[in-house]
């Protein structure tokens, strides 16, 4: 069923104002998709709230990212921003929620229990910029090493460090596949 689109982004327009209005900061449309700046507390209603709605049928979590506005004017709005990518596979229309979040313990609530797809991404953001997800199954590092201090993706970390080397290992023979 191929559906107008200026109705859907109406529809969804609607819900989100309807349901959401208290939690909704602002909202933008950039390049044809909607931004909806949103309180980071709420972050769960929405996913609750999209998952409950069939005719919408939000139920992809097709991204996630997050931005570090350090030394830019827009810090002053909260340092980190963390960005959701939600698509509706049924009416084909993408809309993107987004949290700021302060420089100093930036964390907000983890989306796992409502989008599974969220478990990666969220340790991703985690490891690289150091963004806490609250509930979050298994928030450790996934690509840089233990060791490691920091986190490469801020906007403040220096460039000049050394990084560790991965030497716990260095003198074994390498296993044969059979």
């Amino acid at each position: 069923m191929e559906h107008n689109l200026n109705e859907i982004e109406e529809k969804i327009l609607d819900f989100l104002e309807d349901k959401f209005s208290g939690s909704i900061i602002s909202r933008d449309k950039f390049r044809g998709d909607w931004s909806f700046f949103i309180k980071p507390n709420d972050i769960t209603l929405f996913c609750k709230g999209f998952l409950n709605n069939y005719e919408l049928d939000i139920k992809y979590l097709s991204d996630m990212t997050s931005v570090d506005w350090f030394d830019h004017e827009e810090e002053k709005k909260g340092r980190f921003e963390v960005v959701y990518n939600f698509y509706s596979l049924k009416n084909k229309i993408r809309f993107f929620l987004k949290a700021r979040l302060p420089a100093e313990n930036p964390e907000i609530d983890s989306i796992t229990n409502y989008f599974a797809s969220a478990d990666w991404m969220e340790r991703e953001i985690f490891d690289l910029m150091g963004i806490k997800f609250k509930g979050h199954p298994d928030l450790r590092k996934i690509l840089t090493p233990d060791d490691l201090e920091g986190h490469p993706l801020r906007r403040d970390y220096p460039l000049t460090w050394e990084q560790p080397v991965f030497t716990w290992n260095k003198d074994d023979p390498p296993e044969v596949i059979k």
